[in-house]
């Protein structure tokens, strides 16, 4: 081997051990580099055991939007550990935060799990943790809006249905001052400020039965009610009321029937459908109102001829103050409260309240509440008499005989 030869291998050999050094040190300062990144995209210590404790959506994100750690409810926002968050509210929430390098919150309207339907009102706040981290937090206020508005809606309506009979007592009053020399008219304007009283307290005792039934401490007494009972003193409430608009009601099904509530409570509900039914049936129609016992349940059914309800407003017919058919109820004087009561009545016993009807057809509303075995009957008359026979036990004179003294 030539001495050219060797050089040219010497000169090769070394050629490859630079070239193994250069992308050893390359290699190593990618690795160093990659370590820096992982380290600086470590989500700090009790953060993740935090997120899993919460109730609320709540997420870790890098710079690039990655989601790193996630509560179990963000998965209902569509925010899993190592996906990119989407939302493209939610990612400029964040990039607010970040460069505001503090905190953002902004109320949103956003969908759940990237569907179109079903948009939710949150309110949502990000907080920067660290030079490449973001804290993003999203507490769902959906209900609570809807809440609130129901109390506006309450409160406004409570308002308008109060002043139309205050308002009526008021111009009647004056009337009668008017007529006084006339004893037909003061009679006549006499009987109307009747009947605008009585519509008044109808309106404020159902509002205090719905106020009661939303309260903590709704049901009064519970005892087993047997729903015989139940059943007979609400048609009896409103027989006079079907007699008059020429409405015959009937009734059929399981007897001897028990549930465990407050009686009064479950009259009162059962005698709001009756009234409904009678309300909303032409005349020479039938109300039936049925019971059936089974699996566990019992159901009370209360069946119209009327003029059904229309699919669109089935959702709303147990909100407070909602009427189908606002004419009708205007002109026969309901409140609006009855089905609402009916629904608060049956959830406070434990139960739910379906709806069938059909438009032209007629409705059918069903309460549904658990069943209870019949209480054991107790012969009051063979009570009483051992109860005599004790006391007079107790009372009767000792005689002690002579021999018995010491």
């Amino acid at each position: 081997m030539t001495v050219t030869q060797i050089a040219l291998i010497a000169l090769a050999v070394g050629l490859l051990i630079g070239v193994g050094l250069s992308l050893l040190v390359v290699w190593a300062y990618r690795a160093r580099a990659r370590v820096a990144e992982e380290t600086s995209n470590a989500v700090p210590d009790g953060i993740a055991d935090v997120l899993a404790s919460m109730d609320d959506a709540a997420c870790v994100v890098d710079v690039s939007g990655l989601v790193l750690a996630a509560s179990q409810p963000a998965s209902r926002f569509g925010i899993d550990v190592g996906s990119t968050l989407d939302n493209p509210e939610l990612r400029l929430l964040v990039r607010s935060a970040r460069t505001a390098g503090g905190t953002a919150t902004e109320s949103l309207r956003i969908t759940r799990g990237g569907l179109s339907l079903d948009p939710r009102l949150v309110a949502a706040r990000a907080s920067v943790l660290g030079p490449r981290l973001t804290l993003l937090m999203i507490r769902d206020v959906t209900e609570q809006e809807r809440l609130d508005q129901m109390r506006r809606d309450f409160v406004a309506n409570t308002s308008h249905e109060l002043k139309t009979p205050v308002g009526a007592v008021s111009l009647l009053a004056e009337a009668i001052e008017s007529a006084a020399d006339d004893p037909a008219q003061v009679r006549v304007f006499a009987a109307r400020i009747s009947a605008e009283a009585g519509r008044l307290a109808q309106l404020t005792g159902r509002i205090m039965s719905l106020s009661r039934l939303q309260a903590d401490d709704g049901l009064g007494e519970v005892t087993p009610v047997a729903i015989d009972e139940v059943i007979a003193a609400s048609i009896e409430a409103h027989v006079v009321q079907a007699d008059s608009v020429g409405v015959e009601i009937t009734r059929g099904g399981d007897r001897d029937v028990w549930v465990r509530g407050d009686a009064q409570i479950l009259i009162e509900a059962v005698g709001n459908l009756i009234a409904n039914a009678i309300v909303y049936s032409p005349r020479g129609a039938r109300v039936g109102v049925g019971v059936r016992a089974e699996d566990g349940v019992v159901e009370i059914a209360v069946s119209d001829q009327g003029i059904g309800i229309a699919e669109a407003d089935r959702e709303r017919i147990f909100e407070r103050f909602y009427r189908a058919d606002e004419a009708r109820s205007r002109r026969t004087g309901g409140t609006g409260l009855g089905l609402s009561i009916v629904k608060h009545a049956t959830q406070r016993h434990g139960g739910e309240v379906r709806l069938w009807s059909r438009p032209g057809r007629g409705s059918t509303f069903t309460i549904r509440l658990p069943l209870i075995e019949a209480p054991v009957k107790v012969d009051v008359g063979k009570k009483s008499r051992k109860k005599r026979e004790r006391k007079a036990a107790k009372t009767a004179p000792v005689r002690v005989r002579k021999g018995d003294i010491a």
